[in-house]
């Protein structure tokens, strides 16, 4: 009986016929689940990871993970700049500069009564000790010293743009309490500059090795003062790496960085807990200057106002 049955299969499955007509209802579910042969000339599936032995997956996972662990210690090794107390010099190492205030000098080129522009002029002041008055721009934030010769010098502002529009409005404010005014002889006097290398700075061989243009003297000042005639700046150097530049000019400021880097980069040393303290509140200190005085000039006066001790709670 089991020989005919397997005969009649064999004949129907050559003929192309279905065996589901003859099936009865309990042998359906069995029939759905049977696996279709695979004929000899087609190619074989390659096998999945999932199908490869417990030994070669283990083998695989290994050299995936020695490949990440690789590209891994690879990238922190280009980015990292310290190792066991050591110095790695980088390529190209990024210094942000950052200006804090523009000094610059204008004439109005005509006489000026300051107690008439004290009592009628907006945000002023009257100096009667230093003999001038001051008045205050809200935009760009600047504070300009008027004297009665008519010359105006202007403080507080960040660029060389700013600094000169500044300039012409207080010209404009003056103007418009009923003098002849004129805008001459506007030049920037002094450009502050600060900026922060990405190390400590061992300052007392630093000025021992160049004792003809740097002057230390702990017990007057903590940091020391390096001079440099060509360009023509002063600079200020302490030992969390911070580092003030004066020069007339903005251009002076970013070469005398240039001109400094490679002298104190051979004195440069792992900072301490407490100079990285002082170096993560300056920080804070330009991550503030940034917001509160990065607007647009022209924008509505919708910019966040910080209190007058911001900078001291940092």
């Amino acid at each position: 009986m089991a020989t005919s049955t397997q005969d009649q299969e064999a004949e129907m499955a050559a003929t192309g016929a279905s065996t589901t007509s003859t099936a009865t209802p309990h042998q359906l579910p069995c029939m759905n689940n049977l696996s279709l042969p695979v004929i000899s000339g087609d190619p074989v599936p390659p096998k999945m990871k999932s199908e490869l032995d417990a030994s070669r997956i283990k083998e695989v996972m290994s050299f995936d993970d020695a490949l990440v662990d690789s590209d891994h210690s690879q990238a922190v090794k280009e980015e990292v700049s310290v190792v066991d107390g050591k110095m790695i010099d980088d390529v190209d190492p990024v210094i942000d500069i950052m200006i804090n205030n523009v000094v610059c000098s204008f004439s109005v080129a005509c006489h000026l009564d300051l107690r008439s522009i004290a009592l009628t002029g907006n945000n002023v002041e009257f100096r009667r000790e230093n003999g001038m008055v001051t008045m205050k721009l809200r935009k760009p934030p600047t504070t300009a010293s008027i004297w009665s010769s008519g010359k105006v010098t202007c403080t507080g502002s960040t660029s060389e743009s700013q600094a000169r529009l500044a300039a012409r409005r207080i010209a404009r404010c003056i103007q418009k309490l009923g003098y002849n005014v004129k805008f001459k002889n506007f030049r920037i006097v002094n450009v502050l500059g600060t900026c922060t290398m990405p190390f400590a700075i061992k300052i007392t061989p630093f000025s021992l090795r160049f004792r003809t243009a740097a002057s230390y003297e702990p017990e007057l000042h903590p940091g020391v003062t390096y001079k440099i005639d060509h360009p023509k700046a002063t600079l200020k150097i302490f030992s969390t790496g911070s580092i003030t530049v004066t020069a007339p000019s903005i251009n002076n400021v970013q070469s005398a960085i240039e001109h400094i880097y490679p002298l104190v980069r051979e004195f440069g040393k792992v900072r301490t807990q407490e100079e990285m303290a002082e170096f993560q509140r300056n920080q804070a200190r330009r991550h503030l200057a940034m917001i509160g005085f990065g607007e647009d000039e022209d924008s509505d006066s919708s910019s966040p106002q910080y209190p007058d001790d911001a900078w001291e709670r940092l």
